[in-house]
């Protein structure tokens, strides 16, 4: 195959973490250490004596336990990934095991993903223990392309992880790199020249492709690459070629970032990590104006913030607050974070201090200009939008909610519920039935979620019970306003509705009664059709105030 590499203006740099599950453990167990936790390891556990013995991590696979991960001294002695822990155990007696946790490893790599968020805003996964970071344009942020590899990896292995790391114009060149040399940075355009002496293992194909390359005697990639893409397609499939075209530069293949880059952001990075509260505070306010200057210029608010709090320690906390309509002002996306930072369950835990705080606009609207110096009618909707965002931001955006009215007779489906941070502007412009004030009301103002049935001891006749028992309590009427007939919803039948809920709602005489203690209910009379006989249920819709 010809080495005809394309001009690639992308820098992708890939990292690969070969001893993640034992690095996780190892972190954890020095955790417990410090805290004098160390559960599960034996009176007379050494953290010195332990780290520096032979331990795995075991899976089961193919119905026996193999390994999955090592430690340093236990490849020293000859162990490797995919040996029987049988075996492990014949070369050494004592060695530790631990059983492997797919869910912890993938929450740890997660973790290191939002760390890298420092870097660049374009990360993705590449599993099991590698990541991809689009590094195009950001690199002399950092000093160049080998300062910032040389500060990423020094970061990761004073956090206690062992790291490859490689940079190259596409995903599947860097991977290859990393995953067989240490530190290499490619220029562009040499993609297929760094990769030529490279074993067949770095493409990263399937075991069987692998085994099939060796045993056609090709044992690195530049061998591949001398065959006839013919061959090699009808040998391997497209995909491997495919693939072998991206390591050699010839093609590429995006990357699936963890989450879309913010519209704007801004940060702070500090010489000396922060701890304090009055700094963290006067921190995000000075980022707050920042942040609306930058949106200001091209005419945007902020629908949804979130600060970023980067420890020194590689651990990062995320807080995020919604807006009901674009923020435009420095001093509401204060109130709002303050109001948020209050409220927390887990408090903003500092540790050994932040040196990195971010402040961005994941959700942006455009800001419409209106008068609101005359207007009452606006700024009264604009203080009710900002008491509802502070509500929110301490209480929850799902627990603010607005009634929309619906076009139904049936009462308790007569409003729905919807978050006021979405819907407030539908609420305020909706349309419900008005009454006069001299009128009593004709619903009460709270129903039940769902009609209560009720005991009925005595009927008047053709009308609602005199005395029924309700809750343990009876109840005698004295006082009865009705029927107030509400039919069943006949085009629901016509559009073919057919649940339980819709058949069984018949036509309801509704009344409002009045019992000798003065309290009033508002109660109907349901009639279901059972086996061709029609039958009468009494149920308690709710009470007057």
């Amino acid at each position: 195959m010809t080495s005809v590499s394309s001009v690639n203006r992308r820098r992708i740099l890939s990292l690969w973490l070969p001893r993640l599950p034992t690095d996780r453990i190892k972190r954890r167990l020095m955790q417990e250490d410090r805290s004098g936790a160390c559960a599960g390891l034996g009176d007379e556990f050494s953290r010195k004596s332990f780290f520096s013995k032979p331990w795995i991590v075991a899976d089961k696979q193919h119905n026996a336990l193999q390994i999955s991960a090592m430690n340093d001294a236990a490849a020293a002695i000859g162990l490797e990934i995919g040996v029987p822990i049988a075996n492990a155990r014949a070369i050494c007696p004592d060695i530790e095991v631990f059983d492997a946790d797919e869910a912890a490893d993938a929450k740890a790599l997660a973790h290191i993903a939002d760390w890298c968020d420092r870097f660049t805003p374009l990360a993705a996964l590449d599993p099991p223990y590698g990541l991809f970071l689009d590094i195009s344009g950001c690199a002399h942020l950092f000093g160049g392309e080998d300062k910032m590899l040389a500060r990423m990896c020094d970061s990761l292995a004073r956090q206690g992880f062992v790291v490859n790391a490689a940079i190259a114009g596409t995903p599947a060149c860097a991977r290859a790199l990393a995953r067989a040399v240490r530190g290499r940075i490619v220029p562009e355009g040499q993609e297929a020249a760094a990769v030529e002496y490279l074993p067949v293992f770095a493409l990263g194909a399937e075991d069987a492709i692998t085994r099939g390359l060796r045993r056609a005697g090709l044992k690195t990639i530049g061998d591949v690459a001398s065959r006839a893409p013919r061959e090699i397609a009808a040998r391997f499939g497209k995909a491997f070629t495919d693939l072998l075209r991206e390591v050699l530069g010839q093609s590429d293949a995006p990357i699936n970032p963890r989450r879309p880059p913010p519209d704007f952001m801004v940060e702070r990075h500090f010489a000396e990590p922060v701890a304090t509260e009055d700094t963290i505070a006067a921190t995000v306010s000075g980022l707050a104006k920042k942040l609306v200057v930058a949106m200001e210029r091209q005419g945007k608010g902020a629908r949804r913030l979130e600060a970023s709090f980067f420890r020194v320690d590689g651990v990062v906390r995320t807080i995020a607050v919604d807006a009901g309509q674009p923020v435009t002002r420095a001093g509401l996306i204060d109130l709002l974070f303050r109001e948020r930072f209050d409220v927390l369950a887990d408090p903003l835990d500092p540790g050994f201090g932040f040196d990195l705080i971010r402040l961005s606009a994941s959700r942006v609207d455009t800001v419409v200009q209106e008068q609101r110096d005359l207007d009452a009618r606006t700024q009264h909707n604009d203080e009710v939008a900002a008491l509802i965002d502070r509500l929110a931001a301490r209480l929850g955006s799902q627990k603010i909610i607005v009634y929309l009215p619906q076009d139904t007779h049936i009462p308790e489906r007569a409003a729905l519920g919807m978050s006021a941070q979405a819907h407030l502007p539908k609420a305020l412009s909706a349309q419900w039935p008005q009454r006069r004030e001299t009128e009593p009301p004709l619903r009460p103002l709270r129903m039940f979620e769902r009609p209560e049935p009720i005991d009925v001891i005595a009927d008047f006749p053709h009308g609602p019970p005199a005395h029924f028992r309700w809750r343990r309590a009876q109840h005698r009427i004295v006082r009865v306003e009705g029927p107030e007939r509400i039919a069943s919803e006949w085009w629901n039948e016509a559009v073919g509705i057919n649940s339980i809920e819709h058949k069984e709602a018949r036509t309801r005489d509704y009344f409002r009664i009045e019992d000798s203690g003065g309290c009033r209910f508002w109660l109907y009379r349901e009639g279901i059709h059972r086996r061709e006989v029609l039958e009468f249920r009494w149920l308690l819709q709710g009470v007057f105030a």
